[in-house]
């Protein structure tokens, strides 16, 4: 088997960046030039992001970042494979770099108490402890924590409609519980946290650098972790030691294709799965056909057919990229 030579970096930081929008087309002729490809969000709040390419072309992008005294302390997690993550290079600017939908609401200055991977068993063991998923439906039924509390959502900017009627997040005797939260990469929660906190939740802890950060230090034997963790890119998911998981990618909406997908009538390759089927339109199952023929002449002619890649997204709930 070859040695993986794609570098993946994931990476964000809540700051504030008032001239978020003068610093796209640096960065992203940077990443061009470089080879680099993935996506890059930048708002007022700070940056999110998940890129992909040659080391020292992704190592480039990320010194250029830490150059800017704001950006210098910025922390990512890497993971390799043997193929090409993404095809694209993408800077967006946003009003949030995760969306959450409560004005008001700033990590940097009220997130809960960050716990160290190697701490973090002992945390959710606790029977005190509400331990909270803050990943979206599809996510976790991949892969969770033991114990952890699904909200059962379809984006991040349902969850403070989940928190404000959630049983297990109720006072008792008028002292609210301790909360821990966790999702794939810190971002989610460090800003559900700061919802909690806002709310006078006073003991609300958050798993620093995510499940990924977890995955990749905690030896299987001692994990608490079960099943994979779903990524947004072409790996689909991951395990412990951040190796590439099992997970299939349903190429129109984007999600990991349920169990039994491939026996469903509702599955055909590149056009939909038991979890889209309804809400694709045909005109959108006709253009996912034509996209999945163009991809599949492509292969044969051992070429790379990009738009292959692309997203139909038929379900507009849905975040089609919640966390780095």
């Amino acid at each position: 088997m070859p040695n993986p030579t794609f570098l993946t970096a994931a990476f964000y930081q809540f700051v504030d960046l008032p001239d978020y929008a003068q610093r796209k087309p640096a960065l992203l002729a940077l990443c061009e030039s470089r080879n680099v490809k993935g996506l890059i969000l930048l708002a007022r709040e700070g940056i999110n992001s998940t890129i992909a390419g040659a080391p020292q072309d992704v190592h480039a992008v990320l010194a250029y970042l830490r150059s800017d005294p704001l950006l210098k302390n910025l922390e990512h997690k890497e993971s390799w494979s043997d193929k090409a993550p993404f095809h694209r290079m993408k800077v967006r600017l946003k009003k949030e770099i995760v969306t959450l939908g409560v004005p008001g609401i700033s990590p940097t200055q009220m997130a809960g108490t960050y716990v160290k991977p190697a701490d973090w068993n002992a945390l959710i063991q606790d029977p005190s402890v509400v331990l909270v998923d803050t990943r979206n439906d599809y996510e976790v039924a991949i892969g969770t924590f033991q114990g952890a509390i699904d909200p059962k959502i379809q984006s991040f900017s349902e969850l403070p409609a989940w928190v404000a009627q959630a049983q297990a997040l109720q006072a008792q005797s008028g002292v609210k519980p301790k909360v821990a939260m966790f999702c794939t990469g810190g971002i989610r929660c460090e800003k559900s946290t700061a919802l909690l906190r806002a709310q006078g939740f006073d003991d609300v802890f958050h798993l620093e650098g995510g499940i990924l950060k977890y995955l990749e230090t905690v030896p299987p034997e001692h994990s608490l972790w079960q099943g994979e963790c779903f990524v947004f890119d072409e790996r689909v998911s991951v395990g412990h030691g951040l190796s590439v998981g099992n997970q299939q990618l349903c190429r129109c909406c984007r999600q990991p294709l349920p169990q039994g997908a491939l026996e469903s009538p509702e599955f055909e390759l590149g056009v939909s799965c038991p979890r889209c089927f309804v809400t694709s339109s045909p005109a959108q199952k006709d253009s996912a056909r034509e996209r999945q023929r163009q991809w599949t002449l492509a292969k044969q002619r051992s070429q790379t057919h990009i738009g292959a890649t692309l997203p139909l997204r038929p379900l507009p709930t849905r975040s089609p990229r919640a966390d780095s």
